[in-house]
């Protein structure tokens, strides 16, 4: 059924990005996927599961990205195998996956914030970062597409970290969503 999340994320992104016309070669936006099943860290795992009662060992993410300067940013996550009907929060992080969730470092911002850990919403806010916040089915499955303004220059995020509950938007509280559970190792 792995295939199944795939299919809908390349065909979300060619919805996405039908119709764009390239005036030039800088204009082809870059596509980007990284995908794999949730396991304890090792070290060079792609997909890893910091509390596998709510994302379980074997459990299954994708994520796959469109950037470009006339389209922006696209990212679309998909996961398999998760708990049924619960909902969760995502977002792109600045650094790698490593042995917790800490590892990751704050979310990826396109104009950062200067106070780290960033909780102020005229920075933490879905225009500026990256969230897919997203509510599996009764199977398990979840779907998020987030789409911002901005194209990925020479600073990019580097893993997707899903966490235990959806964002938060109010002052003092913003992007925040829990505990780390896991993390896809994705070189934007």
């Amino acid at each position: 059924m792995r295939i199944l999340p795939a299919l809908v994320t390349a065909a979300a992104l060619a919805v996405v990005g039908a119709g764009q016309a390239a005036a030039s070669p800088a204009a082809h936006p870059v596509v980007i996927e990284a995908s794999g099943a949730f396991s304890p860290y090792t070290p060079g795992a792609e997909a890893i599961t910091y509390n596998p009662a709510l994302v379980p060992v074997g459990g299954y993410g994708s994520v796959l990205a469109m950037s470009g300067a006339f389209v922006g940013t696209t990212t679309v996550l998909s996961v398999h195998g998760l708990l049924p009907s619960r909902m969760y929060g995502a977002h792109a992080h600045a650094k790698s996956c490593g042995p917790t969730g800490d590892a990751a470092g704050p979310h990826f911002q396109h104009s950062p914030d200067p106070v780290i850990p960033s909780v102020d919403p005229a920075y933490a806010n879905p225009r500026n970062e990256i969230w897919l916040d997203f509510t599996t089915d009764p199977f398990g499955n979840g779907f998020a597409v987030s789409t911002v303004g901005w194209s990925l220059g020479d600073r990019h995020p580097n893993s997707v970290v899903i966490h235990e509950m959806h964002t938060a938007t109010t002052s003092g509280h913003a992007g925040t969503a829990g505990a780390r559970l896991a993390c896809l190792d994705f070189a934007f």
